[in-house]
């Protein structure tokens, strides 16, 4: 029985409240009453201004919320999760600073609603059945738990640190603090991606506005997790095998989740959202996966393959005996093969101080030592010599000049920084939080650009909110 879309039990308890003059404890149960519809926003913005209050007790609102989630009824466990979220994306810091600090968090794993599974699933008018609701009860419990946790190890909100070029925090962070903040910052995606869920799951206003929060959660993350990764590549370089070799294994599980967030876009384009509140992600080209890789077995001292080696040499001191079958450390060396070895290096070595003896000699001889000379300070073009995959070289250099470049002196270039011209990367959701974009700037993305913010744009999935960035550092 209902009055006014609420139940008796919840007038019931919002009276007993009253009485007791517990004003916050009613606030919470007007916020998670069994009406199966969101919080409404009177309810949350009360809450928010309840968290910046001094005289108002944290850990009393955050139990109170916890008690509200131990509840039979999945509405009011859903609603209150929902309350939760909330507070954490717009409340005072110290609302999360609780949540991460202590021991109370959402126990919800086995969390299972079978009363409107035996009423056949008439128990909450208009809602699904709670049995079909629970799984994603537990996956959103999880997430709150997994945000709280992230909070714990890094000190800050991911959803909240600045990001972009110039003052994000990720962008400038040195490489060992960036090799241990974006493993917590994927766990924490990673919870967000299991809430896994498809359009027609979204069927009441209880959902819908979880996934909102969910969608809130999911641009910011993956806009800092970019700027993470830019910075990453920046680095990778200039990093020693063991921290490259990490950056790798990184740069590898960004892959694999830009993907799982793409699906996660498409389910929000689906239900209503805005276009031009997606951002539209673009992967990067995978030879850049493959010169990071060559990279790091060049670290390693592994052999590459001929066709992504750099530099190939035309010629081996050893000649066709290195390559004998009898060249073998178990069996050892024969003295034929060894004779064979010693003289083909002796004449290697006697061509090579005849060329190094007048390297400035012209002609074809000349040439020919030119090439062959490591010695030389600037050898001459030659399409031989080029690596195949140019990690540093200027990106608008045209296959056609090579033939020209033996006959006519060209000024070279002007040089550019090396992360620039092999990256090409920028933060793809650049568009959705700066006030203003450059006149006449352009940039090439790894992870996509974006049109607009995701907060901003009307939505009949609106959460309520108006400043998405509330708290940023």
């Amino acid at each position: 029985m209902t009055m006014a879309g609420q139940t008796i039990n919840d007038r019931l308890l919002a009276a007993r409240h009253s009485l007791a003059g517990q004003g916050l404890a009613k606030s919470v149960c007007k916020a998670t009453t069994e009406e199966c519809i969101g919080p409404k926003k009177k309810h949350l913005d009360y809450l928010v201004h309840c968290t910046n209050e001094p005289n108002v007790s944290i850990p009393h609102l955050a139990n109170l919320l916890i008690e509200r989630s131990q509840n039979a009824n999945w509405v009011v466990v859903y609603k209150s999760l929902i309350t939760t979220h909330h507070l954490m994306a717009y409340g005072n810091e110290r609302f999360m600073q609780y949540l991460a600090s202590s021991n109370s968090t959402f126990n919800l794993s086995s969390f299972l609603d079978k009363g409107t599974v035996q009423d056949g699933g008439m128990g909450v008018p208009g809602g699904r059945m709670g049995y079909d609701m629970s799984p994603f009860i537990r996956r959103y419990a999880k997430y709150l738990n997994e945000k709280s946790l992230s909070y714990r190890a890094m000190a800050f909100d991911f959803c909240k640190v600045k990001r972009g070029k110039e003052e994000g925090s990720l962008r400038s962070m040195n490489a060992d603090k960036l090799l241990k903040t974006l493993p917590v910052l994927q766990a924490q995606l990673d919870g967000l991606l299991e809430f896994d869920c498809q359009s027609n799951d979204l069927s009441n206003g209880v959902i819908n506005m979880s996934f909102m929060l969910l969608f809130r959660d999911l641009i910011r993350l993956f806009a800092c997790y970019n700027d993470g990764i830019i910075n990453l590549l920046e680095k990778y370089f200039d990093m020693n095998k063991k921290l490259a070799r990490d950056a790798l294994d990184l740069y590898k599980k960004f892959l694999v989740r830009m993907d799982r967030v793409g699906e996660f876009l498409k389910v929000a384009e689906n239900v209503g959202i805005d276009k031009g509140d997606i951002p539209d992600l673009t992967k990067a080209p995978s030879s850049l996966l493959d010169a990071l890789e060559q990279h790091l077995a060049t670290l390693e001292g592994r052999k590459v393959s001929a066709a992504n080696t750099p530099t190939q040499s035309s010629s081996s001191a050893f000649g066709t005996a290195a390559a004998s079958s009898k060249f073998d450390a178990t069996n050892g060396i024969d003295e034929q093969l060894k004779a064979q070895v010693l003289a083909e290096e002796e004449a290697a070595m006697n061509q090579y101080k005849s060329k190094v003896s007048s390297p400035t000699s012209s002609g074809a001889a000349g040439s020919s030592a030119a090439l062959t000379n490591p010695f030389l300070s600037s050898p001459p073009a030659s399409s031989a010599g080029q690596p195949i995959v140019d990690l540093f070289g200027a990106a608008s250099a045209q296959p056609a000049a090579a033939g020209a470049a033996s006959h006519h002196h060209q000024a070279p270039q002007a040089t550019t920084k090396a992360s620039d011209d092999l990256l090409q990367l920028g933060n793809p959701f650049a568009d959705m939080f700066e006030a203003s974009a450059s006149a006449g700037g352009s940039g090439s993305n790894a992870a996509g650009g974006a049109t607009g913010d995701a907060g901003d744009g009307a939505s009949p999935f609106d959460w309520g909110a108006t400043d998405d960035d509330v708290g940023a550092k």
